[in-house]
């Protein structure tokens, strides 16, 4: 009799616990992270000298702002230096090779975003936006189809540059910033003498920044 009540209070109790079980939630929800608004996304490039905000042309260059934005927001361009600055032209930055002393073997002006060994190339987005005083484009090789993390910003109309880069963007902010690292004493290959550095990249929405 004794081990037949044994049983059924056994038997009562597996339900009871399996309800328990069900009940219990792990101890950290998973947050769900929200889909980035790339079309009014701003990029704020904090300087050396001074900060520069960069809107983006996501319905001409979409493939270009998600690279540049998905980056910028991973610390990608965090101390790299803009290694190419032409006055009366444009300033060239986003080459990861550049927070470091340069390699012989992998000069200044030659990296770009690896991923697992092979370097990450888009697509061209050449589009009818033209490269006026203020844009931003991807720098690239010989081929339409390899730019990579490394971009530029025009400080003079440079309408020579239409459907041959693929511009992505515009300041919308502190182009006289853009004009002083373009103005910089800089070597015979147009690198600054003193390095001019991209400290940070703070990206908001532009519809917050608005108001």
């Amino acid at each position: 009799m004794k081990r037949s009540l044994l049983v059924f209070l056994l038997l009562c109790a597996v339900p009871l616990l399996a309800a328990a079980a069900v009940k219990k939630k792990p101890a950290g929800k998973e947050k769900k992270v929200a889909a980035r608004d790339y079309a009014n996304t701003l990029a704020t490039l904090q300087t050396d000298m001074g900060d520069i905000t960069i809107k983006f042309f996501y319905d001409k260059a979409p493939r270009h702002v998600t690279n540049f934005v998905d980056l910028a927001a991973s610390g990608f361009y965090d101390g790299t230096m803009f290694h190419r600055v032409i006055p009366g032209f444009m300033i060239q930055g986003g080459d990861p090779n550049t927070r470091k002393t340069e390699d012989p073997m992998h000069p200044y002006g030659t990296g770009g975003n690896m991923v697992d060994g092979q370097e990450k190339r888009l697509k061209a987005e050449f589009n009818d936006t033209s490269h006026k005083r203020g844009i931003v484009s991807m720098a690239r090789a010989q081929s339409p189809d390899s730019a990579s993390s490394q971009f530029f910003i025009v400080v003079k109309d440079s309408t020579f540059l239409d459907n041959q880069y693929s511009a992505f963007g515009e300041v919308v902010s502190g182009m006289e910033v853009a004009d002083k690292i373009a103005s910089v004493p800089r070597e015979a290959n147009d690198r600054p003498n003193q390095p001019v550095r991209i400290k940070k990249i703070l990206l908001t929405q532009a519809k917050s920044v608005n108001g």
